[in-house]
């Protein structure tokens, strides 16, 4: 826990991303954008110059207070970014990407390339509604709530730009982040949102608030027992009473999804689901 960044070890540079710096980009210009699940709440983001954004891998608690969600490691994979949204295990096992640049818990602007990457800073959810009121833990522990939290309580809401599109991932986040949040949020193309049968982080009543205030074109469930990847003891359900929900939902069949901007342009808060498929590796 205490061993500092394993990038020394790895065998591959930044090269690739450093060409950028010279080449340039236009996250604003149209073209094919890919979406990849790797379980649970992490997904990489490949833009149409082939930059790669990985979110929110995840690991086993390593104090082993909250036991076994995961059966396997996070595979060992190459991406030109890692970011982490929150200080909590199954969110921020950024040493198992072997990226060029690594941010945790952004907060403001990073660019490159054809990729446009915004932090919002807010704070975690922190009175659960669902089946499993987890959150008690804090009052039981003595741990501070928002807004005199410890730094595992903060989260950044995700807003990657490329392609023309923006593709905002939620973290844990509280389905409340304020004015400022939300004005900067609306209207984004595709919204990923914690949402599983237990309602872990949100309630079926957020999500519905958030896709009504929040106008995104797809909206795609995370955070969720991913058949193979995630466990029972994690106390996360499938996101199937959602999607049940929802009118059309897409389920698809695969872990990537390639897509463009006129492409979503006939939908209008579309369910997309990528089930239980992942990427292993």
């Amino acid at each position: 826990m205490n061993q500092g960044s394993t990038a020394w070890n790895f065998s591959e540079n930044n090269n690739h991303i450093s060409s950028f710096q010279r080449t340039g980009g236009d996250p604003a210009k149209e073209g094919p954008v890919s979406l990849e699940y790797f379980a649970h709440s992490s997904f990489r983001i490949t833009s149409p110059q082939g930059l790669t954004v990985v979110i929110d891998p995840w690991r086993n608690d390593p104090s082993g207070a909250w036991g076994l969600w995961f059966p396997e490691e996070y595979p060992e994979i190459y991406a030109d970014i890692v970011l982490s949204t929150h200080a909590h295990f199954d969110h921020d096992a950024v040493h198992r990407v072997h990226a060029a640049v690594t941010l945790e818990r952004p907060v403001g602007v990073f660019s490159i390339g054809d990729v446009r990457i915004e932090g919002f800073g807010d704070k975690h959810m922190f009175r659960a509604k669902g089946s499993y009121r987890w959150t008690d833990v804090f009052a039981e522990s003595g741990i501070s709530v928002p807004p005199d939290n410890p730094m595992h309580l903060d989260n950044s809401i995700i807003v990657t730009e490329t392609g023309g599109m923006r593709i905002a991932h939620w973290g844990d986040n509280r389905p409340d982040p304020g004015a400022y949040i939300m004005d900067r949020l609306r209207g984004v193309d595709v919204l990923i949102l914690p949402i599983d049968g237990s309602e872990h982080i949100l309630t079926a009543e957020d999500v519905t608030g958030l896709m009504e205030e929040l106008e995104p074109k797809v909206v795609i469930p995370m955070h969720y027992r991913t058949r193979g990847a995630v466990t029972v003891l994690s106390t996360l359900q499938a996101p199937d009473y959602w999607l049940e929900m929802m009118p059309d939902a897409i389920l698809h069949t695969e872990s990537k999804w390639t897509f463009s901007k006129p492409d979503l342009a006939r939908y209008r808060g579309r369910a997309f689901s990528f089930g239980h498929h992942y990427t292993k590796g």
